[in-house]
This record gives C-alpha cells, sequence and structure tokens, in this order.
C-alpha cells in the first residue's frame, strides 16, 4: 500500500546507466519531474512532450515527432530514450513509428513502461530499457541476461526482506547516528575485531563509502576488516567507472580493501558473498542494502547503514543490531565522481576530532 519506486523512474535511470544524452518521457510535462531534474545532474538532458487534456483523447505522436526533432537541433544527441508514462501507454501511443517518423540523426532507444508495468515493480523499468537496449546492439545479450536476472532477485529481495514485504511499514529515521557511533568508536578502543561491508548499489556507493575513509587506525592503532562490492571488471561503463573511481580514492586514503564480492550492480548476491568472510567478528558494519545481507547469519553485534526510512523495521526484524538512516543518497551522489560525506561519517569524524 505505501509508495514504492515507479518503473518510468527505474526506465530513466537505467538510461542514464547506458550513457543517453537525451530521455524524452512521453507524457505530462509533471511526469517523473524529481527523477528528470536530479538526472540533470548527472549530464543527461531530461524533456517532456508535455501531453495535455486533449492528447489523452486524440493522441499526441506529433507532439513525439517534434520533440524528437527539436532535441536532436539543440543537443545533436548519439544516443536518445524514449520512456513512455501512465498517459501515452494507457491510451496505446507507438513510440517506435513515432521515432521512426521523427528519422533523426541520434540512435533512438523507445521503452514502453509505466507506473503499472509489468508487476508494477520499479526494477520492471529496468528491465524493458535493458530488452531494448540488447535488440538496438547497445549492449551484448549475455549483459543484459545478467542484468536482468539480479534485477529480478532485487525484487526478490524487496519482497522477501525489503520495503515490500509488508503492506505498509511506517518510515522511521532510525537510530541516534551520536549514540550508535560512540558504540562503533568503543569497539575500537578495546581492541574489538571488526568488519566493514559496502554492498551498495550504483552511484549511491560514493555515499555509503565514506565510512571507509574514517582513519579509524590512526586514532586506535586497529583497522577494520574492508569487504565491498567494488568489482571494476563487471558492468556497464559507468557502474564500473563509479567501481575504480572509489577504489582509486581509498587507495589514496590508505584504505585497502580486504575482499571484493562483486560489481556495484550484484549487490542482490554480494552480501551472501560478503557472509563468507565474517566469521570471528566482534562488530560488522553492513552500508548501502544491507537487507540484501543475511544478517540473521552473522554472530556479531552489527550495525546497518540504510536510505530507506521504511528499511528501518525490516532490518531491525532480520536482526541488526542497531540502524541508521541516509537520507536523499541518490540526490547526493548524482553527478559526482567522488566519495561523499555521510551523516554517519561525519558523526564518527566529529566525536573522534578529526
Amino acid at each position: 500500500m505505501h509508495p514504492r519506486p515507479s518503473p518510468i523512474a527505474a526506465s530513466l535511470y537505467t538510461l542514464r546507466d547506458l550513457n543517453a544524452d537525451v530521455i524524452v518521457l512521453h507524457g505530462p510535462h509533471g511526469c517523473c519531474f524529481r527523477t528528470g531534474r536530479l538526472l540533470e545532474n548527472d549530464g543527461v538532458r531530461v524533456v517532456t512532450t508535455a501531453m495535455s487534456e486533449n492528447d489523452f483523447i486524440f493522441g499526441a505522436s506529433e507532439k513525439l515527432v517534434e520533440t524528437l526533432r527539436k532535441v536532436d537541433s539543440m543537443f545533436s544527441p548519439k544516443l536518445v530514450g524514449v520512456v513512455g508514462t501512465c498517459a501515452s501507454m494507457i491510451i496505446g501511443e507507438d513510440l517506435k513509428e513515432a521515432a521512426q517518423t521523427a528519422n533523426i540523426k541520434a540512435k533512438v532507444i523507445t521503452v514502453e513502461s509505466h507506473g503499472g508495468f509489468g508487476e508494477g515493480d520499479n526494477t520492471e523499468g529496468a528491465i524493458a530499457v535493458l530488452n531494448a537496449a540488447a535488440k538496438e546492439g547497445i549492449i551484448p545479450f549475455e549483459e543484459r541476461d545478467r542484468q536482468n536476472r539480479m534485477l529480478k532477485l532485487a525484487t526478490k529481495i524487496e519482497k522477501i526482506r525489503g520495503m515490500a514485504k509488508k503492506d505498509y511499514i511506517p518510515p522511521s529515521y532510525g537510530d541516534n547516528k551520536v549514540e550508535v557511533a560512540k558504540i562503533l568508536i568503543e569497539r575500537f578502543k578495546r581492541g574489538d575485531k571488526v568488519a566493514i561491508v559496502l554492498n551498495a548499489k550504483k552511484e549511491t556507493s560514493y555515499l555509503f563509502s565514506d565510512i571507509l575513509k574514517v582513519p579509524f587506525n590512526s586514532v586506535f592503532h586497529n583497522r577494520p576488516t574492508v569487504i565491498a562490492n567494488l568489482d571494476e571488471e563487471v558492468g556497464l561503463t559507468r557502474i564500473r567507472q563509479h567501481a575504480v573511481n572509489i577504489t582509486d580514492e581509498l587507495a589514496d586514503c590508505g584504505v585497502t580493501i580486504d575482499f571484493i564480492t562483486g560489481g556495484l550492480d550484484e549487490y542482490p548476491v554480494t552480501g551472501k558473498e560478503a557472509v563468507k568472510y565474517l566469521d570471528g567478528y566482534d562488530m560488522v558494519v553492513v552500508a548501502g542494502v544491507p537487507h540484501a545481507l543475511p544478517a540473521e547469519s552473522i554472530e556479531a553485534e552489527t550495525i546497518a547503514v540504510t536510505d530507506g526510512p521504511r528499511l528501518v523495521e525490516p532490518l531491525k526484524e532480520m536482526g541488526y543490531s542497531h540502524v541508521v538512516t541516509e537520507l536523499d543518497a541518490h540526490a547526493k551522489t548524482l553527478g559526482t565522481d567522488k566519495i561523499v560525506k555521510s551523516e554517519f561519517g561525519d558523526t564518527l569524524r566529529g566525536i573522534m576530532d578529526l
């Protein structure tokens, strides 16, 4: 019952990951407004056909053709994505025919996504883009199949362990960050064995990696074991570059990654991989998508760092000892290629007087 991410938004983000220059939303000017504006920070031009009431009745194919030609003349793009919305898909607009009529120089991917697409899961919108991209020769079919498998697993995790596991989950902002930070610092003071797991999703990894930059060893003379899904050889070019950027910045700060569990788009499975390295620890911190890691199998005190207020309750039910939230992870990380300071990381640095 509670609101969840839209397939339309997932289509937009996936086209961004394919390095689309421009995305045309075929629908009202307010559709997916926040996502569209955020993606502008990532270098993607997002425009709409601004469908109105008359268009809902008589159709708006001419508007789409006109918009595509205008986009071509204004931005000279190489890759354009056209994404359907509830309005255009319900009345049966033919996106592919309009793209062929426009006949612009750029390669055009058309995606018939809308708010209730498939089962209504946001991942359906991403899958639709990947299928279209493979047909256009933009990505190999093998890569499409791998990513589709990850997206289906991500949906399964949300329904079993995440924000979709109940009809309604009240939002919560988790435990007090200062109190949780003090608990973690006390573990280092005692010389306990601590592991920090980065199990993050795509660009949000720039925020959740911040805790890895906290120089615990310079204050307490012992360092955490670092486990991260930062495989630089997995995923689309943009996603692999995120892993390279973060790994290089951590190395510049003297941070060693002890175990790599997979890529940044493999978070549905890298949580299980991380658990293989977590025997014998006194404290385990999991940042990013902590509900994809089976915390119930960890024999240690645990801290989950999440960006979802509706994930606090499920994470507690999973067995996490403490849960803290980082709000607006997407908004804070779009357009960056460097690690972004997090509230929990800053709290730790403040208490440690760094």
